[in-house]
């Protein structure tokens, strides 16, 4: 094993290329994954082509939350092997799973031609990728994590969700130039497929850069060989209160999170009545500014604590979930609708910005990245990952306001969490390591 610089002492230069080599493949990463709930609205009925387009949208919302229950299944596996083998060989493995799945998609033939072997092969590429995102979430969490200095770990670390946000904004706006470039029926027809071959295009970019990244200090340190070898029993039986809080912690937030991301588009045409084009606009712009905000809560993290962070997270969302989500079903001027999903995103940075450091500070580095990946992957299944579906169900049912209470109920449970649980920035294990 080859000897890294102390985390320390790496010159500002070096310390930036592993930190920028790691986002880029991680944006690629969520660009592939959120193209699939970009450009629903445009393959669904190619997949799905009988009901509503409420159905549609049911069946496909249902694969998505169906690929995110690989994920635990993906952070289990890729968890372990980035304990055992290296965080850098985790993120490398990680996106050639993810460009494999993307590559499916692009090339599936519709419903039309190849019957109930389009949807099967639709559900087998989302069950790829959510194998990848599973372990992508832990690797990049604990390499960022361990990666950045003590006194900025937090600015370091939001890094991951400018790149997660940053891959979702640029599938909108390919999906924006799209719609500028390609008529309504092209892009219905076939103009969806270009950015799942785009995804799968940069595979090979992203993996010389994952390639040539240093492995972090902590993982040196740790000495695999001779620290107990990571594996879910050795995180039940030695650390479940970890675990248990790293659940805790996250149901409120990734629900909130998926909610004014990846449904705010399809609420935006199916609820509000805004057209396809403007609810990606809408979208796209308020996205933009949710990433640039990231840094700076992370920044302020580190002046302040986690702990305070969070709970402002908690006690806005709990105030004001349902108060924005209901003026936003009924408001007519795009700008107001951007100017409300904005003042969500704000509240949701509480948790965003600073998850993925509180997550690997609970945690020693010889189990870092299945803590951090398996027990929020098991949450993200339950709750992100079901946020269209359950959300679509409401509205199916006329009772879609009861959807906007199960956002504000599972933040209040959040709050809870952070309310008793320690401030990392203080009491951190990575402290240790450094």
């Amino acid at each position: 094993m080859t000897a890294q610089p102390p985390t320390e002492t790496m010159s500002p230069a070096r310390r930036l290329r592993n930190i920028v080599g790691g986002s880029a493949g991680n944006l690629v990463e969520w660009f592939d994954w959120y193209a699939y709930a970009a450009f629903t609205l445009y393959f669904a009925p190619v997949f799905f082509p009988e009901g509503d387009t409420t159905a549609q949208l049911l069946s496909s919302a249902a694969i998505f939350a169906v690929g995110f229950l690989m994920r635990p299944v993906g952070a289990w596996i890729m968890g372990v092997y980035a304990d055992r083998k290296g965080r850098k060989a985790g993120l490398t493995l990680s996106v050639t799973l993810m460009c494999t799945g993307s590559l499916i998609i692009a090339c599936t033939p519709g419903f039309d031609t190849i019957g109930i072997f389009a949807p099967a092969l639709l559900l087998t590429a989302r069950l790829l990728q959510g194998l990848s995102v599973g372990g992508e979430y832990g690797s990049s969490a604990t390499y960022l994590s361990e990666m950045a200095t003590a006194r900025r770990r937090g600015f370091w670390s939001s890094f991951q969700y400018v790149t997660l946000i940053s891959g979702q904004l640029l599938a909108l706006l390919l999906l924006i130039v799209l719609q500028n470039t390609l008529s309504e029926a092209d892009l219905a027809a076939w103009g969806w497929r270009i950015p799942f071959f785009v995804g799968a295009a940069l595979a090979v970019i992203v993996f010389w850069l994952r390639r040539r990244l240093d492995e972090t200090r902590a993982f040196v340190a740790s000495d695999p060989d001779k620290a107990p070898r990571s594996s879910a029993l050795l995180l039940i039986l030695k650390h479940p209160k970890e675990a248990l809080l790293v659940m805790g912690l996250t149901a409120g937030g990734t629900l909130a999170f998926y909610t004014y991301t990846t449904y705010l588009q399809k609420f935006l045409v199916n609820t509000t009545g805004f057209t396809k084009d403007i609810a990606t606009e809408v979208s796209a712009a308020a996205l933009f500014v949710f990433m640039c905000l990231q840094p700076a809560v992370g920044a302020l993290s580190d002046r302040i604590g986690r702990k305070p962070v969070m709970v402002t997270f908690g006690v806005l969302g709990l105030l004001c979930t349902v108060p924005i989500m209901s003026t936003l079903a009924t408001v007519q001027s795009p700008f107001i609708a951007f100017l409300l999903a904005l003042a969500a995103l704000v509240i949701v940075s509480g948790y965003t910005a600073i998850n993925a450091v509180v997550k690997a500070e609970l945690f020693p580095a010889h189990i870092r990245a299945l803590g951090v990946a398996l027990p929020y992957a098991i949450a993200n299944a339950m709750f992100g990952g079901t946020a269209e579906y359950v959300a679509l169900w409401f509205k199916g049912a006329g009772m879609e306001p009861v959807y906007f209470w199960y956002v504000t109920g599972m933040i209040g449970v959040s709050l809870l969490v952070y309310l008793f649980m320690r401030d990392t920035k203080h009491k951190s294990l990575i402290a240790h390591e450094d």
